[in-house]
């Protein structure tokens, strides 16, 4: 008679300020006819009904309504990848994390993982060009480490995007230590600075080309792109910028890790000056605020947003969204109102004083072209005074750097990794890839603004005294303050939050990998396990 049938529906607990506390995945299983045609319980009128009477029940007692918290987060049991009591409703230090005291960045491979095959029993040679801007590119450079692998190809160094709106003509060499590249990454991938000659001359077509879809995951790349890298043995990879999945097997995701964290060091000279810029705000503050300022006039434009600028501003950015013929038409409110918009420097300044950060307080401002020059920034100066950048630290020292964008955003990229509090103004490739970094490094202190919340606060805030403003913001940032438990594992992009390589301090570390509560990447004994490839044959990858 009837089959075993599950379904599965969602347990969703909602507080007052409208933010979800748990999000659970629930399974019932039905085995018999009979069972199946007994009515499921409706558990959102039977939570309607407790909280009904919970609120008739403040009316006689005087109990507040802001208890239905409480009891909610019982009713619901929050699903956090780790849990310490109280570390939703105490203050919160605004310099540092004291949970993430409890955690570390965890990337060796483990004795199963086989070490990397010889560049002459390999499948070929892996060309891969990464695209977009450093960050971007940093982002394809630690996939092209794990997809070589996969394949079992010999990975030839990336080339850089040359013709991005960068406009940066450096190369690998120039920003990257390729000898370190090469040889830390030794036992988990063969690299090589180029094709030999002597191959190349013996090859009877050019190498090809292809460019994979977005997010693919490692199947794909065994099933579609290995057969032509056998084939073809020198294989290109074009905008090579995400091109692989988020979740992937574990090991890779240590690999993905060991690339980007460990591999990619900066050139000497690029790291002597970044190094020098820290340890000038150093000798002025004991710690100081890097805040990473996207408002160039092409990302405005791209944004569709609106900040303030009258007529001359909406013509301006107008004029400038015209170069991408396929953007569609935004409604600017909408987009604020969803929070898609950059946060103002101003509104930054707002957000960080509100939290408490004093006028006193030193900041390193990491930017490009900021659109409106010093008019635009002003507002911010005038509520940090203490107010610096590389231009300003370092001007005769940084003029070798000044053509190469890419060289300038590395230099950008040292200080914000060592200062003590790292704060965006928006989501982009920069903004996440470091968070990801100083999560990985112990959680130091990353903000980031909730837009979505911001803007309406920011839209009122002449409406209402300061502190009343210094409260809400306060309330609306908790959750955007890079603390270990923001974050379920498997959401988000992998190179912002890299979960598979952050493990606990307490007992054995590598077994106390933070993991999410699907087991994203502990594969259960019914799923196949992710093969690599060499030669022929097939192989494990752990």
């Amino acid at each position: 008679m009837g089959g075993a049938k599950a379904w599965m529906f969602s347990v969703v607990s909602i507080n007052l300020n409208g933010s979800v506390l748990s999000n659970k995945h629930v399974c019932w299983r039905w085995r018999s006819s009979a069972a199946q045609q007994s009515k499921p319980i409706s558990w959102s009128l039977v939570f309607g009904l407790m909280l009904f009477s919970l609120g008739i029940v403040s009316l006689f007692t005087g109990h507040v309504v802001s208890d239905l918290d409480w009891y909610s987060r019982r009713l619901v049991k929050q699903e956090l990848y780790f849990k310490l009591d109280g570390s939703n409703k105490g203050p919160i230090d605004i310099w540092k994390s004291e949970n993430g005291k409890s955690f570390y960045g965890c990337s060796k491979r483990s004795r199963k993982f086989p070490h990397a095959v010889r560049e002459r029993s390999s499948n070929g040679y892996l060309l891969i060009a990464a695209s977009g801007g450093l960050n971007q590119q940093r982002t394809g450079i630690s996939d092209a480490v794990v997809v070589a692998r996969v394949l079992n190809a010999t990975l030839v160094v990336p080339e850089l995007d040359h013709n991005s709106y960068w406009k940066d003509n450096s190369d690998f060499v120039n920003i990257f230590d390729v000898n370190w590249f090469i040889s830390y990454l030794v036992k988990d991938v063969t690299i090589v600075k180029k094709v030999p000659d002597k191959f190349m001359r013996s090859m009877e077509k050019n190498p090809y080309s292809m460019r994979v879809p977005r997010k693919s995951p490692p199947e794909y790349y065994l099933d579609q792109v290995l057969p032509i890298l056998k084939r073809r043995r020198v294989l290109q990879l074009t905008k090579f910028d995400y091109r692989l999945a988020n979740n992937i097997d574990e090991e890779l995701q240590k690999l993905r890790c060991r690339a980007n964290f460990h591999a990619l060091r900066f050139t000497k000279p690029i790291q002597e000056l970044g190094q020098k810029l820290v340890l000038r705000m150093r000798e002025m503050a004991i710690r100081f605020i890097a805040v990473h300022l996207r408002f160039e006039p092409d990302m405005l434009a791209f944004s569709g947003c609106y900040f303030g600028g009258g007529d001359k501003e909406r013509y301006e950015l107008a004029e400038i969204r015209k170069r991408w013929e396929t953007l569609p038409d935004l409604d600017a409110d909408g987009e604020r109102s969803r929070g898609k918009c950059p946060l103002t420097p101003h509104e930054v300044g707002l957000m960080l004083r509100a939290l408490g950060f004093a006028n006193d307080t030193y900041i390193y401002v990491a930017s490009g072209e900021i659109y409106g020059g010093e008019e635009t920034l002003r507002p911010l100066r005038d509520l940090f005074p203490n107010f610096y950048t590389k231009e300003r630290l370092a001007n005769e020292e940084l003029k070798p750097f000044l053509p190469f964008s890419s060289r300038l955003a590395a230099i950008d990229y040292i200080v914000c990794d060592e200062s003590d509090v790292f704060v965006t103004n928006n989501n982009g490739n920069m903004a996440r890839i470091l968070a990801g970094r100083r999560r990985y490094m112990g959680h130091k202190r990353t903000i980031r603004p909730n837009a979505k919340r911001l803007s309406s606060l920011f839209m009122e805030r002449d409406k209402m005294d300061w502190d009343t403003f210094a409260r809400k913001v306060k309330a609306v940032q908790r959750g955007y303050m890079g603390e270990p438990d923001e974050m379920r594992p498997g959401r988000g992009e992998f190179h912002e939050y890299p979960y598979s390589c952050i493990c606990k301090k307490n007992g054995d570390p590598e077994s106390e990998q933070v993991r999410g509560n699907q087991g994203l990447k502990n594969r259960s004994k019914e799923e196949e396990p992710v093969l690599g490839a060499k030669g022929d044959e097939q192989v494990f990858l752990i």
